[in-house]
């Protein structure tokens, strides 16, 4: 939000430097993010001052120049070459000394001696656009023969100059949404310094009914929706662009000036905070006016000439026959005021915050008066501001007041009651404030002692300060005026500490975002909301079981992610469009969905891996980022966690075209594999992902379960022994592990699967597979009598249950 300087000076005559009341401000609240200067004339006109043409010679070596002697009040006349056609002897001219920065339509530019056409040349006599105050350049500008020669034309043309603060306003102080509002804080804050300032506000006393000869009739439908409607004509008006001094006022905090009647409303809002709308009163038809909701898809064309759907709870301001605007929104094409405006109707009102929010977000709308009033603007302003507004149209486009207020409020606004208790006041603040320095606070800030006890006060809050509605909002703003600085902080430091499990979930996602992050992955952090579309890709129920969003910021983001999928292959797809191939990410992350009326939300840790595990060599082989490689690192994640008694099974997730699922009893800790092509067509990557998802709040249950045990590491030797199993294809390794284990239970401590061969040498249906054996005696070293002993009953047990041969 811009606020000019100048503009509050209107209301409090304060002499302050602009950084020293851009502090002030920002003490009570209103923090100052920087104060931008403003010249109503770009540069000034500084270095530019009045000259005298004492002689005027045609140029010898140029037809159209001309050789000029000009006195600027300096005592010594200079001599300038100019070539506009205009000039002449004894004329009043504006001229740019010597070192003077011009800002041009083509750009800056600076003004040095030179030579022009052999003749020197100490300064420029300027034309109207190169001074910045009109668009014309068939000649130099011509002043008053009666200025005097030297005089600043910075005097002459009264420029303004201006410093404006640009304050980062919170949603929640709606007050502060003008230069009234603003004011209004500076003066509760001065005072608290000591500093009594009268706040000078517009004077309406002159308000009169000219005549009564144009009348519209007001009807609102809605009074929940319209708490207060009010409004009035104005008529034989003349369009015309605007006073300087409203230019340089709007132009200040960045508003284009457009016309005297537009910008006269526009005033009013930046200078009270109340949104006003002027209606052409020749183009309304019937000479009525009704404020009611349009039946759904009603096409409305608004000002900046876009045909919008109207939904049926969006507020209109209708005549007797079609729509003319969106309520507290956007204004339509067809009732705007034009050059050809002559009598207006002139709204001023409160709608209803919440439903101007919604209309403005189904549109995509954002203006000046839709911020307002969807934050909240003060009810009992409204006629002020109209009456304000109609005096300042009649001040600059001339016209009558034509008919009588009207002003529907059927329900009168009672002001909020609050009881400030002085032990409250003073826990939430650390120390005690005087009660006569609450009371002076609270009076400055318009807030009403109503009663005085010994325990607190009770208050009535003004209006305007919509979002004060409990005691503990009101020590907020005795705190702000009395200020943050002025609090006393001890020198002691209290801390208390807290038993903390060493398996809390911020400490175990540490351990194994360490871990990973030693492997190479990246963690990442994705949006949780995604497209509706992805969902439809997990199952049939994925449009009833997805958390949809009731106002979405778009269809891209409309829903809350039920798989982390999609946000991961997003990220890919982002590093994929700009060369990066091998990627290997992980993140912790919730997933959300709905099942019948019970929401629930899911702890997830996710990794995904594309392209080569890491960036080849001249002495190293890139490997590709396979189904063996995930698999380890997930084993190794559980490992990690002293989870190592796990169940592989095939996984019933439909976003793998392989995969598993590791499982303890009927709990899945993880699913992972290869993601479906269709799915990563879908999302446009053209490269293998693998993907793994841990159900985090079962991986954590189990961690917790688990207990550490420690054994001593055996003194005496292990020994390998190897088979070359042949065996039906049928039969998998996870068998022969089972039952090799079950062979061998004290000394057996582990069986690998090396290799696996399936060539056309051996027999049709057979496979073999090249498995170690480790053996281990804790107690002492094994001897070969032990070895082939137990290496026979292996043999033995394979045969009779596989139909194993060895090879």
């Amino acid at each position: 939000m811009q606020i000019s300087y100048n503009w509050l000076k209107d209301y409090l005559k304060l002499d302050w430097d602009s950084q020293k009341t851009g502090e002030l401000l920002t003490d009570l609240g209103l923090e100052v993010e920087g104060i931008i200067p403003f010249e109503s004339i770009k540069g000034g006109l500084k270095g530019i001052v009045v000259g005298h043409v004492l002689t005027c010679e045609k140029h010898p070596n140029a037809d159209k120049l001309k050789i000029t002697t000009v006195d600027v009040g300096t005592g010594t006349p200079v001599k300038i070459v100019c070539g506009a056609p205009n000039v002449a002897k004894d004329q009043k001219v504006p001229v740019a000394t010597v070192g003077t920065v011009l800002y041009t339509p083509e750009g800056k530019a600076k003004i040095g001696k030179g030579k022009i056409r052999g003749e020197e040349s100490h300064g420029m006599i300027c034309a109207e656009d190169e001074l910045g105050l009109g668009s014309s350049h068939d000649g130099i500008l011509v002043l008053d023969s009666k200025l005097k020669p030297g005089t600043p034309c910075s005097e002459v043309f009264d420029v303004e100059i201006d410093e404006v603060f640009e304050i980062g306003l919170t949603p929640n102080r709606a007050d502060a949404m003008s230069h009234f509002g603003v004011a209004r804080d500076l003066k509760a804050g001065l005072k608290q310094k000591e500093i009594t300032k009268e706040l000078i506000t517009p004077s309406i006393s002159h308000f009169n009914i000219d005549n009564r000869s144009l009348k519209l009739q007001v009807q609102v439908d809605d009074s929940k929706l319209v708490p207060r409607y009010a409004g009035i004509t104005l008529s034989n008006l003349v369009v015309k662009p605007s006073p300087d001094w409203l230019q340089n006022r709007l132009r200040a905090i960045g508003i284009n000036p457009m016309n005297n009647l537009v910008d006269a409303t526009n005033y009013v809002l930046h200078d009270l905070g109340q949104p006003l709308h002027a209606f052409d009163a020749d183009r309304i038809h019937g000479k009525k006016i009704v404020v009611k909701t349009l039946p759904a898809g009603t096409k409305f064309m608004t000002l900046d000439g876009e045909e919008r759907e109207l939904h049926e709870d969006d507020l209109m301001i209708c005549d007797s026959e079609k729509p003319m605007c969106i309520a507290g929104v956007f204004g339509g094409i067809n009732t705007g005021v034009t050059e050809k405006t002559t009598s207006i109707f002139l709204e001023s009102a409160y709608f209803n915050p919440v439903a101007i929010r919604k209309t403005a977000k189904r549109h995509g709308l954002n203006t000046d008066a839709s911020f307002r009033f969807e934050r909240g603007i003060d009810i009992e302003n409204v006629e002020y501001a109209l009456k304000r507004a109609a005096l300042l149209i009649k001040e600059i486009a001339g016209g009558d007041i034509t008919s009588d207020i009207v002003d529907f409020y059927p329900k009168r606004f009672d002001e909020h009651q609050v009881f400030l208790t002085f032990k409250k006041t003073h826990s939430l603040v650390g120390e005690e404030i005087p009660q006569d320095t609450i009371k002076s606070i609270l009076a400055s800030l318009d807030i009403k002692v109503k009663s005085v006890t010994e325990a607190g006060l009770g208050l009535s809050i003004p209006s305007y300060r919509v979002d004060v509605q409990r005691e503990v909002d009101v020590i907020e703003e005795i705190l702000r005026v009395y200020g943050y600085n002025n609090i006393n902080f001890g020198t002691k430091l209290n801390a208390s500490t807290a038993p903390v499990s060493k398996f809390d979930d911020y400490k175990l996602q540490s351990i194994i975002g360490d871990f990973l992050a030693s492997q190479g992955f990246y963690e990442i952090m994705t949006n949780s909301l995604t497209a509706h579309g992805n969902a439809e890709l997990l199952d049939d129920n994925s449009t009833e079981e997805s958390v949809k969003m009731l106002n979405p910021l778009s269809n891209d983001l409309s829903v809350l992610r039920r798989s982390m999928l999609f946000t991961g292959l997003e990220t890919i797809l982002y590093n994929n469009n700009r060369k990066k191939l091998n990627l290997k990410l992980f993140e912790f992350g919730k997933t959300y969905e709905k099942k019948k009326s019970k929401y629930i939300e899911d702890k997830h840790l996710c990794l995904y891996l594309t392209g080569n595990r890491h960036e080849g060599g001249w002495a190293d082989t890139e490997k590709t980022n396979d189904f063996f490689y995930s698999k380890s690192i997930v084993t190794n994640i559980l490992n990690r966690l002293g989870i190592s008694d796990v169940t592989p099974a095939p996984t019933s997730n439909n976003l793998f075209s392989e995969g598993l699922s590791l499982n303890v009893g009927s709990k899945e800790l993880v699913s992972f594999g290869i993601v479906k092509k269709s799915i990563l067509k879908h999302m446009s990557i053209k490269q293998e992902v693998l993907y793994a998802d841990f159900n985090w709040s079962n991986v954590i249950a189990l961690a917790e379960k688990n207990s550490i045990t420690y054994r001593e590491i055996p003194k005496y030797p292990e020994v390998k022994r190897d088979f070359a199993l042949l065996l039906d294809e049928s039969v998998s390794f996870q068998k022969v592990y089972e039952l090799g284990r079950k062979t061998e239970k004290k000394l057996l401590k582990n069986i690998n699967l090396f290799d696996v061969y399936t060539g056309d040498k051996l027999p049709k249906g057979k496979k073999s597979y090249a498995v170690s054996f480790t053996l281990q005696d804790s107690q002492r070293t094994l001897t070969d009598k032990q070895i082939d002993r137990i290496m026979g009953k292996l043999e033995k047990t394979y045969q009779n249950e596989l139909g194993a041969e060895l090879r």
